[in-house]
């Protein structure tokens, strides 16, 4: 027998139990977001792709030292399905385990997360600070900049672009596009 996919509101709720902070809460709405549009992309089921996009930093601010091993135990006891938390624990290869992404949401996991946050930084230093009226060709100009947003390992975003088989500014673009989608939740709506 196999798992049930939970719901988003039982994986918000389990979130929630194991994360307080707020910018760690964005960024799992970013990441739901992104995996959300990209599941449109490639025909597969947005709600899915989006409750893995939400969970994959289940542990972070709990147990840091021991990312993606936590959340790995954490869904097991809560009985999640297999393909979904191997999914959360590939996002971490190379860093913290060794489980390489192999389906194409395990891919997008990887590329995506790291992105996600580039984005953010990226969208609050423009005037407008908004994603709503940003494009690829903002990002990979900070992207340059190894200062800019230090702690965006962009060997990673790149290893998840070639894994995938995308250019990297199409990468980017369909980021901010699933970005736009939460803009307001995140805080990247701008001024208006």
């Amino acid at each position: 027998m196999t798992s049930q996919i939970p719901t988003r509101d039982a994986a918000l709720a389990l979130l929630k139990k194991y994360n307080t902070s707020e910018s760690l809460i964005k960024h799992a709405f970013a990441v739901e977001a992104v995996m959300r549009y990209m599941a449109g992309k490639y025909s597969e089921d947005k709600d899915t792709w989006g409750i893995v996009g939400l969970i994959h930093d289940l542990d972070y601010e709990r147990f840091p030292d021991q990312h993606c091993k936590k959340t790995e135990e954490i869904l097991k006891e809560n009985d999640w399905p297999k393909d979904l938390i191997r999914a959360v624990v590939s996002h971490g290869w190379g860093i913290c385990t060794d489980v390489k992404p192999e389906s194409t949401m395990e891919k997008v996991l990887f590329a995506v997360d790291e992105l996600t946050g580039l984005v953010a930084t990226s969208a609050l230093v423009r005037p407008s600070k908004s994603v709503m009226d940003m494009k690829a060709k903002s990002v990979k100009k900070k992207w340059k900049d190894k200062r800019f947003a230090a702690g965006v390992d962009r060997s990673i975003i790149q290893k998840g672009a070639d894994m995938l088989g995308v250019e990297l500014g199409d990468l980017i673009t369909d980021t901010i596009m699933g970005m736009r989608e939460v803009a307001v939740e995140i805080g990247l709506k701008g001024d208006d």
